[in-house]
C-alpha cells in the first residue's frame, strides 16, 4: 500500500495489503514486532496508481481510525486491534470512488471524526461521532479528490480545509456550513497534494497536469467571507507530494523537478 505511519505510545501504526485483505497492523517502534492486526477483505487495484490501501491511519485518545480504498472504515482499540464501529463511506453515502482509491485521512476535530466520501445529495463531506460513529452532520455534493480535510484558522476562524475535485473551500466545523470556495479544477479532479497555511490570512495551493500553484487570501467581511487570488503561475506543480515552506520559500517538486519558489511573489 501507499499509507504512512502513525506514532503514539511506543506503537507504530499502519494500513497495508495483504493479498486480498486489507489490514490495519500495530508495531513496537523499538523492535519491529507485529503486536496486533485486523484485516479484512478487499483490494484495491489499479494499474497506473499500483494496488493497495492509500490513506494514513489517524490515532486519537487510544483509538485508532483507518479507512481503506474502497470506503472500509474502522474504529479500532489502538491497544489491542478490537473494533469498536465500522463504516463502509461509499455505501453510506451513496457514493462512487475514485479512480485511484480513497486516499484523505480521517480528520479528528472535537468529537467529530471528518471524511471525504464524495456522495452527492448533500454527502460528500461526511462528520461522524468519533465514539459511535453515528452521523453528525453530511454536506454539499462535490466530487471529492485525493487531499485530506485539515484543520486552520484563517481570517480569525478556526475552520475546516477541504479540497475537493473543483475547489478549495472553508467549512464551519461545527455543521458544515460553506463559509468560501475558490475553484481550483484539475485535470481528472486530481487535486492531491496538502495546502499550506501561510500566516493569518493566506494559504498555498499546488496540483499537477499543468495546473500550477495559487497564493490565496481569506479576509472577513461584515457578513462574510471573501477571497481573493493573490498571485498564480506554473512554476510549481506539486503532482503527488506536497511542498514545504521553509523562512519564506516554498520548496516542491513541479512532476519531477525540485522548484524552490518566494511565497509572497511566486
Amino acid at each position: 500500500g501507499y499509507a504512512s505511519f502513525v506514532i503514539s505510545n511506543g506503537k507504530i501504526f499502519t494500513i497495508e495489503q495483504r493479498r486480498d485483505h486489507e489490514a490495519v497492523a500495530a508495531y513496537n517502534l523499538e523492535t519491529g514486532q507485529e503486536l496486533w492486526v485486523h484485516s479484512w477483505r478487499g483490494e484495491f487495484r489499479e494499474s497506473m496508481g499500483g494496488n493497495g490501501p492509500r490513506a494514513t491511519p489517524t490515532w486519537d485518545q487510544g483509538r485508532l481510525y483507518a479507512l481503506g480504498a474502497t470506503g472500509q472504515f474502522w474504529c479500532l482499540d489502538a491497544s489491542t486491534g478490537k473494533i469498536l464501529w465500522k463504516k463502509d463511506i461509499l455505501a453510506d453515502n451513496g457514493a462512487e470512488n475514485l479512480t485511484w482509491g480513497m486516499s484523505a485521512s480521517p480528520l479528528i476535530v472535537g468529537n467529530k471524526v471528518i471524511v471525504l466520501p464524495g456522495g452527492s445529495s448533500g454527502k460528500s463531506v461526511v462528520a461522524y461521532n468519533k465514539i459511535t460513529g453515528e452521523p453528525i452532520w453530511k454536506v454539499l455534493n462535490d466530487r471529492q479528490s485525493y487531499t485530506s480535510p485539515m484543520v486552520v484558522t484563517l481570517a480569525g476562524k478556526r475552520q475546516l480545509l477541504v479540497v475537493s475535485g473543483q475547489r478549495a473551500m472553508g467549512l464551519t466545523i461545527k455543521d458544515g456550513t460553506l463559509l468560501w470556495d475558490y475553484p481550483w479544477e484539475t485535470q481528472y479532479d486530481i487535486n492531491v497534494a496538502q495546502p499550506i497555511l501561510l500566516g493569518e490570512n493566506h494559504f498555498f495551493i499546488s496540483a499537477g497536469y499543468g495546473h500550477g500553484a495559487a497564493l490565496v487570501k481569506v479576509a472577513r467581511g461584515a457578513d462574510s467571507f471573501m477571497v481573493q487570488e493573490v498571485w498564480k503561475n506554473i512554476q510549481m506543480k506539486n503532482k503527488f507530494t506536497s511542498s514545504v515552506l521553509h523562512e519564506g520559500y516554498i520548496y516542491g517538486l513541479d512532476e519531477s523537478i525540485l522548484v524552490c519558489i518566494d511565497a509572497a511573489t511566486g
